[in-house]
C-alpha cells in the first residue's frame, strides 16, 4: 500500500518536468550580445576619442550646435544642445552626404514641443568648456575629450561620455577584408543582409551619488535594475527588442514583447530619467561604480537623441516625460473594470453561457473577449457565420446587463485576394516589403500573412477607417477591439520576427 503514494508522486514529477520541458524558454531562439555584431564591437570598450571643435561651438536662442570629431576615424559629427526649460536635449548626428540619411523617428514628439524650447539664461565658453544654465539646471560642454555634465542646484546630476565610451560607427563603403558582421549576419538559418553597414551607436553616462536605476521596460526583473557588467559580475546585458516572448525566465535581462528606452536615477533630493529617441534594437549594461550608477546604452542605428529629464522629483521626472512624449490617454471607465477573457469560446451559445454563470454566481465583470476563432478562417473583421451567426443580436443582449464585448484584430492579415481587407490593402501596397520590394509573407495565426506597414501616415489613416459598423459587418457601438501580435510576430522569422532588411515606408528597414 506503501507504494501508491511513492508512484503517485513519481508520476506527478514527470508530469511537472514534463510541463516545464514544455513551456520553458526557448534561450537558443533568440540573440543574445555574443550574437550582435553591433554589441560585440562596442560593449565595454573605452578610450575612444571624440572632441568638440571649439571654433565651431554657437549658440542662439535654445541651441548650442557645434562639430564633433572622432580621431580615430578623421570622422566629424553634428551636436545639438537643446534646452526644454528642465528637459535637456541632446542630438548627435552626421552631416549631409552621399550616403542615406538616418533614420529619426517621426510622430512621436509633441507637436507643442517647440513652444516649450527655453533661451539659455546663462552662456559662457572658454578655450577648454562651454557652460549653459536655466533656473536650476546647468549643463558644462568639455571640448578636448567629449563630456557633457547635467547638474541640478549646482550638484551633479548625470554625466556623459565621463568613461569615454561614446562611439557613431559612419557610413562607408563596402571593401574587401572589412569584418564579416559589418555587411551581414546569420542567425539561426537567418540571413540578415546590412546594405548600410556598420551604424551602431554607444554612449555611457554616470549617475553621481545614485545607488539605482529603473526602467528600460518590459522585463521580468527586479524594479531596481541589477548590475550586468562590472567587477564579479556575469551576465548579458539588458535587451530591447519588440519580440513575441510569452515564455521567459524571471530574473532576467532579457527583454518582453515592448521595448521603451527610458531610464530614471533616484537618489536622496533628486530624481533624473533619461530618454533615447530611437527605435532601433539596443543593449543597456548596468555598473555599480564607486561615484554611482554608470550605465553604457549601444544600438544598433538611428542617430542619438536624448532627452535629460532634471526632475528633482519622480512626479517632475514623469510630467517632463509626459512634456516630451504626451500622457497616457484616459480609458473609458467600464475598461477600468473587470474583463473576462481566454482562448477560446467556440461559439455564440459558450459566450451566452459564460455571461450568464458571471450572474448565476454574483460575480461582477464589465467586458467579454473573443480571441481569433470567432472569425472567418481567421480573417479579422468577420465572423463565422456558421459559430456566430448572430453577432448583433449576442452584442446587444450582452448590453443589455450594461457589459461591453472585444474582439482580436491582428496585424497580419491573411494573404487571400478574396479577403476584402488584404485585396485592398494589396492593391494600394500598403503592407510591408521584402528587400526586393515585393510583398512580404510570414507565417502567423492565418497562414500565410502579409503585414500592414503602419509607419506610413495612410496607411493608419485607411486602417482606421476599417473599424466603423459600416465596414465591420457585424460590430456595433458596444464593440472595441483588442489588438494583438504587434511586436510584430511572425512564427517563421528570426526570434519570431520579421527580417531587420525588410522594407517599411519612405524605403526604411525594419531595423
Amino acid at each position: 500500500m506503501q507504494r501508491l503514494p511513492a508512484l503517485f508522486l513519481l508520476l506527478l514529477s514527470a508530469v511537472v518536468v514534463s510541463l516545464h520541458q514544455c513551456t520553458a524558454f526557448k534561450e537558443a531562439d533568440f540573440k543574445k550580445c555574443a550574437s550582435s555584431g553591433f554589441c560585440t564591437r562596442n560593449r565595454g570598450v573605452k578610450g575612444t576619442q571624440y572632441s568638440v571643435d571649439p571654433g565651431t561651438v554657437k549658440v542662439e536662442g535654445a541651441d548650442l550646435s557645434a562639430t564633433l570629431t572622432s580621431k580615430a576615424a578623421s570622422q566629424s559629427f553634428n551636436l545639438t544642445v537643446r534646452a526644454y526649460g528642465p528637459t535637456v536635449r541632446i542630438i548627435v548626428d552626421e552631416h549631409a552626404s552621399e550616403h542615406p540619411p538616418r533614420y529619426q523617428i517621426p510622430d512621436v514628439l509633441m507637436s507643442t514641443l517647440q513652444q516649450q524650447t527655453t533661451k539659455w539664461a546663462s552662456s559662457q565658453a572658454t578655450a577648454h568648456t562651454w557652460t549653459g544654465s536655466i533656473g536650476d539646471v546647468t549643463v558644462k560642454l568639455t571640448f578636448a575629450s567629449f563630456k557633457l555634465e547635467v547638474l541640478v542646484g549646482g550638484k551633479s546630476a548625470v554625466v556623459l561620455n565621463s568613461r569615454s565610451m561614446f562611439n557613431f560607427e559612419h557610413p562607408r563603403k563596402k571593401q574587401e577584408g572589412d569584418p564579416a558582421d559589418w555587411w551581414e549576419e546569420t542567425f539561426n538559418g537567418h540571413q540578415d543582409s546590412k546594405p548600410a553597414g556598420p551604424e551602431a551607436i554607444s554612449i555611457d553616462m554616470t549617475f553621481s551619488g545614485s545607488q539605482h536605476v529603473y526602467g528600460i521596460p518590459e522585463r521580468a526583473t527586479n524594479l531596481a535594475l541589477k548590475p550586468t557588467a562590472g567587477s564579479g559580475v556575469v551576465s548579458e546585458p539588458y535587451r530591447l527588442y519588440n519580440l513575441d516572448v510569452f515564455e521567459y525566465e524571471h530574473s532576467s535581462p532579457f527583454g518582453l514583447y515592448g521595448a521603451i528606452p527610458v531610464l530614471l536615477s533616484h537618489k536622496q533630493g533628486l530624481t533624473v530619467g533619461a530618454f533615447w529617441l530611437n527605435a532601433a534594437e539596443m543593449y543597456v549594461d548596468v555598473e555599480s561604480v564607486r561615484d554611482g550608477q554608470a550605465v553604457q546604452w549601444i544600438t544598433e542605428s538611428g542617430i542619438l537623441d536624448l532627452f535629460i529629464m532634471t526632475g528633482p522629483s519622480p512626479k517632475d521626472v514623469t510630467s517632463q516625460y509626459a512634456a516630451v512624449t504626451g500622457t497616457t490617454a484616459m480609458p473609458q471607465l467600464f475598461a477600468l473594470g473587470y474583463h473576462q477573457c481566454r482562448w477560446n469560446y467556440k461559439d455564440e451559445a459558450d459566450a451566452y453561457a459564460v455571461d450568464a454563470g458571471f450572474d448565476e454566481h454574483q460575480i461582477p465583470y464589465d467586458v467579454l473577449w473573443l480571441d481569433i476563432e470567432h472569425t472567418d478562417g481567421k480573417r479579422y473583421l468577420t465572423w463565422d457565420s456558421r459559430l456566430f451567426p448572430n453577432p448583433i443580436a449576442m452584442q446587444e443582449d450582452i448590453a443589455s446587463r450594461g457589459r461591453k464585448m472585444v474582439t482580436i484584430v491582428d496585424p497580419h492579415v491573411k494573404r487571400d485576394s478574396a479577403y476584402y481587407i488584404y485585396k485592398e490593402a494589396s492593391d494600394n501596397k500598403y503592407f510591408v516589403r521584402k528587400s526586393d520590394g515585393t510583398e512580404f509573407d510570414g507565417w502567423c495565426w492565418p497562414g500565410a500573412s502579409s503585414y500592414l506597414d503602419v509607419t506610413n501616415p495612410e496607411v493608419r489613416s485607411w486602417w482606421a477607417t476599417q473599424f466603423t459598423p459600416d465596414k465591420y459587418k457585424g460590430s456595433t457601438k458596444h464593440l472595441y477591439i483588442w489588438n494583438d501580435m504587434n511586436e510584430p510576430s511572425v512564427f517563421n522569422g528570426p526570434e519570431i520576427t520579421m527580417q531587420k532588411d525588410v522594407l517599411h515606408y519612405g524605403d526604411v528597414e525594419h531595423r
